[in-house]
């Protein structure tokens, strides 16, 4: 940390603010903006997707349909890096299986780009919000539902007052996590789209090893910083939404 900020800081030997206006103006801030931007659209579409899936999952009466959705919301919510792109590139990508099988080149569709990426987010983002949520909903108790019923409350009148007051801190919790997890991603990206999409993780990369342009480490440690701040205001939020809602789940 502290050679983050001494980097920061420090400009041509001496101390400045120099790097850290520069990681905020230009090309660096539209990748800042672009990983925000990204970042909260996964987030709420994976933790919508991902609600809806886990409610499903907790009412169905099956156990084996409940298992299997578990064990692999747990397995693709670990699945990134260079295999999650090139599995999807082999699929989606200009030659791939489904591509080609149902022409879809010749519709204008594109996996290499900010929708593209959008959708290979969403793939280990909703089992993640699944992952998340189901412990949540299996902490609705059925006295609780029948305690509102007994005293002529309908189905509406549950969820309003009593299911989404008790479910917010997990759902938002959910949320802010997919944003971290979404706004941190690297390795999927590089191999996906490189510099097609302006991403503040990608923008570090390219000034560390001076890809782009040469001497331009210490705007990449302030692009660092610039992350630790956005990561830091998640986990403001994420902690004690979580720890709100551990209180249901004892």
């Amino acid at each position: 940390m502290l050679v983050l900020l001494g980097g920061t800081f420090t400009k041509e030997g001496t101390l400045s603010t120099a790097n850290l206006t520069e990681s905020l103006q230009g090309a660096y801030l539209t990748a800042l903006l672009g990983s925000v931007k990204i970042s909260a659209l996964v987030a709420v579409l994976g933790g919508v997707l991902g609600t809806f899936l886990a409610q499903a999952v907790v009412t169905s009466r099956s156990r084996t349909l409940r298992e299997a959705v578990l064990t692999a919301s747990g397995v693709l919510a670990n699945f990134g890096g260079v295999p999650l792109a090139f599995a999807w590139i082999a699929t989606l990508g200009n030659a791939g299986v489904v591509t080609t099988t149902l022409g879809l080149g010749g519709h204008g569709w594109s996996l290499y780009n900010f929708w593209g990426l959008t959708l290979v987010y969403l793939y280990f983002s909703i089992p993640l919000q699944v992952l998340t949520v189901v412990p949540a909903l299996d902490g609705l108790r059925p006295q609780w539902r029948e305690a509102a019923q007994n005293n002529g409350a309908s189905t509406w009148q549950f969820w309003r007052y009593v299911g989404i007051p008790v479910l917010t801190p997990a759902l938002l919790g959910g949320v802010v996590l997919l944003f971290g997890g979404a706004f941190s991603a690297y390795a999927t990206a590089q191999a996906m789209v490189g510099s097609t999409v302006p991403l503040v993780t990608l923008k570090i990369a390219d000034a560390l090893t001076g890809n782009v342009l040469i001497g331009h480490e210490n705007v990449a440690l302030a692009l660092s910083l610039d992350m630790i701040v956005v990561a830091g205001l998640v986990m403001a939020v994420y902690l004690p939404l979580q720890r709100r809602s551990a209180r249901w789940l004892r």
